[in-house]
């Protein structure tokens, strides 16, 4: 089992996972409840790092299948140096590591419902995006014979001096795709012989997206 603690000796509970889609469950008082449904684990402690030989310490987690010849060889050799069978996706986890063994699995059991969870991914790509939908800009104004910058951002420099574009100008570009993480997000079931776990909410991601899920360490209670 993991047995993760951080700095300030709380437990720590971390583990891999990937974004299955979204789906309705009833609350115990018949609310219907939105909730992110995640194949959370089996995970394999990789390898284990520890301070004295890696200057910190943490567990390298093992996730997914992928078939043998689609590793390289220094993927393949990693695994043969911990005797571990090859997977698709590795995780670091950063902790005090306590009683965790290489080849050690880790399940979803190790959350339980109405527990709060921070949950990482990578968000859905937009492709290339106007100012509009990239950064919610209103647009010109239709009178006076505005009939060709309805969509367009407006000035974005100065002619006479500094005479150049500023960085950080929020302009039309690439559109999502960006490393995203949700607070605080309640645990609404968790299905041990599916791997499954019922999160309420929405996450980061397309169906398909590998995720990180933490326990999260803040207090507050969502509303609603």
């Amino acid at each position: 089992m993991l047995k993760l603690r951080r700095d300030d000796g709380a437990a720590m509970k971390e583990l891999i996972g990937k974004k299955i889609g979204m789906t309705q469950v009833y609350s115990d008082d018949g609310r219907v409840l939105p909730v992110s449904v995640i194949e959370a684990g089996p995970c394999r402690v990789v390898a284990v790092r520890t301070t004295e030989k890696d200057g910190y310490d943490a567990l390298q987690l093992g996730y997914g299948e992928k078939r043998q010849k689609l590793f390289n060889k220094p993927e393949l050799g990693h695994f043969e140096k911990t005797e571990v069978e090859p997977m698709r996706y590795l995780k670091e986890v950063r902790g005090q590591t306590e009683d965790v063994n290489v080849g050690d699995e880790i399940k979803v059991d190790i959350f339980k419902k109405g527990e709060r969870v921070d949950i990482t991914g990578i968000s859905k790509g937009l492709g290339f995006q106007g100012t509009m939908r990239r950064h919610g800009f209103s647009g010109s104004q239709e009178t006076h014979g505005q009939s060709d910058r309805k969509r367009a951002p407006g000035s974005i420099g100065q002619s006479s001096y500094p005479s150049r574009v500023f960085k950080g100008m929020r302009m039309a570009g690439k559109t999502g795709k960006d490393k995203v993480t949700v607070l605080n997000l309640e645990v609404v079931q968790v299905i041990e012989d599916q791997n499954l776990m019922l999160v309420r909410g929405a996450i980061p991601g397309k169906k398909g997206t590998i995720v990180k899920i933490r326990k999260s360490n803040r207090s507050r209670q969502n509303g609603g």
